[in-house]
């Protein structure tokens, strides 16, 4: 593997490991993390730690990366399979989403989210 794809399987363990000291060590200082949920974007590493600390306590998302690839652009774009379900077990949402990655110093600087 590559060093970016070692970064994203190493962001995706520590996501579905709730391990969120791990995930932010992935993260740029002035990352733009897209609130897929809310709209716009967590800047920084505080506005993501609360960010994920809040939707953790309602919500049960996984998400296992298909593919990678680098786009012209020199972005990431990870294809994932993710399920999300609710702290009761609910089935919420369970399909394919593209996440683009923006990389800069080697670190994950910037999320954004497509469907499928």
């Amino acid at each position: 593997m590559n060093p970016n794809e070692d970064l994203i399987t190493a962001a995706y363990a520590a996501f579905n490991a709730r391990n969120l000291p791990a995930v932010l060590a992935t993260l740029h200082p002035q990352v733009r993390w897209s609130r897929a949920w809310e709209g716009d974007y967590a800047t920084g590493h505080e506005e993501v730690r609360q960010y994920w600390q809040r939707q953790w306590q309602e919500l049960d998302p996984h998400v296992e990366p298909t593919r990678i690839r680098e786009l012209a652009d020199g972005r990431l774009e990870v294809a994932v399979h993710q399920v999300v379900r609710d702290k009761q077990g609910n089935l919420l949402f369970e399909g394919p989403v593209k996440h683009l990655y923006t990389i800069r110093e080697g670190l994950l600087q910037q999320l954004d989210i497509e469907q499928g």
